[in-house]
């Protein structure tokens, strides 16, 4: 779906650098599966990164991924570290990655790493090489199960991904109002007061 920016990371600090230069802000979508000496090269020109934690199952990562998970946790906890804005993506696989033991432990340590940080968990349909592998979408269930997951966990911010439902929207932690409304990509509703919430003025996190 997107291209790794660290494969080309020589290419994308020129770009970092010019664009914080005309007031833009830089936002990463990557595996996190990255050297901490990019990572802090890059610091002072990394607005966000929106990282894929595929799977909390060494396994998984070398199974599917070919990789490995434990770099991609080093990633996002130096991130926070150094004041990156992050968010988490979990694209929700049937039969793979979508056991309540496994949410947990994402959800535990998306909240421990801090409890501001939006988990976005995504709908699986069949694609690609992929296909004949799983061929069923994954269940509505299952993903509203992995957000009620998240939230016993703490987590300020989770999303429902992939699918046209309620779960794209923001609500506030504190008086659970709806503050910001969404279908796809359109913000169809802004209940905010600059960082705050209209209603209770409450801070809510992120980058404004």
């Amino acid at each position: 779906t997107y291209t790794e920016p660290t494969i080309f990371f020589e290419y994308a600090l020129d770009i970092a650098k010019i664009a914080k230069e005309n007031g833009l802000y830089n936002i990463f979508v990557t595996n996190g599966f990255m050297t901490p000496d990019m990572l802090n090269t890059i610091n002072p020109y990394l607005d966000a990164c929106n990282v894929d934690l595929k799977a909390f199952s060494e396994n998984f990562y070398k199974k599917i991924c070919f990789a490995k998970l434990q770099p991609v946790l080093n990633s996002i906890s130096l991130m926070k570290k150094l004041n990156i804005w992050v968010e988490i993506t979990t694209l929700l696989i049937p039969g793979y990655n979508d056991s309540k033991e496994e949410l947990t432990k994402i959800a535990e340590f998306i909240s421990n790493s801090g409890k501001e940080i939006p988990w976005h968990i995504s709908r699986y349909h069949p694609d690609y090489k992929f296909n004949k592998v799983v061929s069923t979408d994954t269940p509505v269930s299952s993903l509203k199960t992995a957000k009620e997951i998240g939230e016993r966990a703490g987590l300020k911010y989770v999303y429902i991904g992939n699918i046209l439902e309620e779960g794209e929207n923001t609500h506030c932690y504190n008086c659970k109002k709806k503050i910001i409304e969404r279908i796809g990509f359109s913000v169809i509703e802004n209940n905010m007061n600059g960082s705050k919430c209209s209603f209770c003025n409450n801070p809510i996190e992120g980058i404004f």
